[in-house]
């Protein structure tokens, strides 16, 4: 048993509880809605686009090791409804904590690669570490909108854990 996949695992898990946490304290009207200024960025919409991503490495998983990011659903009822995106979370949360703690190699077709792509070598480590990062980012895009909403959302949502470490040695100094 790999302990740094069963880390990577964790993180990405306590990211999706973190936007349940979130979500929980929103309505359908401000979650899928941009706010003015920021069409077409809204909640439901970068929430429904990491969660599509989260499916993709596990479909592929699932099927010989081959993780299209473009092979993206786009279930716009994620972006329209809490209760259709609380489900999403929690069986995406459900498959990454069935994954085998064992690190594998996959190929993988990048996002908005062309038609026919050549399948690049990586591993479940480095796809999971890449997938927290793009969530973390995502985290920040959907903290502005719903600030911009006047929603209250903690000013370390979306921020990377290496720059709220930052932030705190600096303090402490």
């Amino acid at each position: 048993m790999s302990t740094a996949i069963h880390s990577l695992i964790q993180t990405n898990v306590a990211w999706l509880r973190q936007s349940l946490d979130l979500i929980g304290r929103l309505d359908d009207r401000i979650y899928a809605s941009a706010p003015a200024g920021y069409a077409p960025h809204h909640a439901g919409g970068h929430l429904r686009h990491i969660l599509e991503f989260y499916e993709c490495l596990l479909d592929g998983l699932a099927s010989r090791g081959q993780v299209d990011y473009d092979a993206r659903k786009r279930d716009e009822s994620i972006e329209r409804s809490i209760k259709a995106a609380s489900e999403r979370i929690h069986l995406t949360i459900a498959r990454l904590e069935a994954i085998p703690t064992v690190d594998c190699q996959l190929l993988v077709c990048p996002e908005d690669s062309a038609a026919g792509c050549p399948l690049l070598p990586s591993s479940l480590s480095r796809e999971l570490m890449s997938l927290s990062s793009h969530t973390i980012h995502h985290f920040a895009l959907i903290g502005m909108t719903l600030r911009a909403h006047g929603v209250a959302v903690d000013p370390r949502f979306g921020m990377a854990p290496s720059t709220l470490r930052h932030r705190e040695r600096r303090e402490a100094a």
